[in-house]
């Protein structure tokens, strides 16, 4: 019989993070795009936790989210929530060292443990990304966004308000743009940070009635962001 608790981590390697943030930011990133713009990255909380909400365009998309709020910009390292199927090979061994954790959204027994442990991650004060969208797509416009996101971060709010920390939990949504469907060696990216949504403000609402209306003011950031 299959264990209820499957144990999910992940952790950051101080040597390989210091190898790959700097190759990734300074060799790989500016050889493929020609430019990348960012706006607002003055919204990025520089501590306490914090739940990154980007659009899913493309496979470079975590590289551009490390680059723009990462350690070299906030001084904070990216806890990611990534697909299974991601994880496996030297890839994920890789990707387990810089911060990376698996989900697997057919295997319920997986999924939760994994958000059992970005609600630990959050209620440390760390940035988790967790891309809203679920899978990449192509199309112009926001694609339906999972409620998960907004679960996590009021499970990881309760937590923290039960044991009298002040600061709460924030999903900062965060819009990215290329200039090809599917980018290219030359192609621009723009991306878009807006303001911090703090979880602590839906209160009194049920859970249900919570993550619904979160789930939606997220979904409208990041049309307002793309728009």
């Amino acid at each position: 019989m299959m264990s209820s608790k499957i144990p999910v981590s992940s952790r950051i390697s101080p040597l390989i993070s210091a190898i790959a943030y700097p190759l990734g930011n300074q060799v790989i990133l500016p050889y493929y795009f020609s430019q990348i713009r960012v706006i607002g990255q003055e919204n990025i909380p520089k501590t306490g936790p914090v739940i990154l909400a980007p659009t899913h365009r493309s496979r470079w998309d975590a590289l551009i989210v490390a680059h723009t709020t990462g350690k070299t910009v906030t001084g904070r390292y990216l806890r990611f929530m990534v697909s299974d199927s991601e994880m496996r090979g030297v890839q994920g061994w890789f990707i387990r060292r810089l911060g990376g954790f698996p989900v697997d959204t057919h295997a319920h027994h997986r999924k939760l443990a994994s958000l059992d442990h970005t609600v630990n991650l959050l209620h440390q004060g760390e940035m988790v990304v967790i891309f809203p969208e679920g899978d990449i797509f192509r199309e112009a416009g926001i694609q339906p966004i999972k409620r998960g996101v907004a679960m996590v971060a009021l499970q990881a709010q309760a937590e923290r308000e039960a044991r009298g920390c002040d600061r709460p939990v924030q999903i900062v949504p965060v819009s990215l743009q290329y200039s090809e469907k599917i980018p290219r060696r030359g192609s621009q990216v723009t991306v878009k940070i807006g303001e911090a949504i703090a979880v602590n403000q839906y209160p009194q609402l049920s859970m249900k009635r919570a993550s619904k209306q979160l789930t939606q003011d997220v979904a409208t950031a990041l049309a307002g962001l793309v728009s």
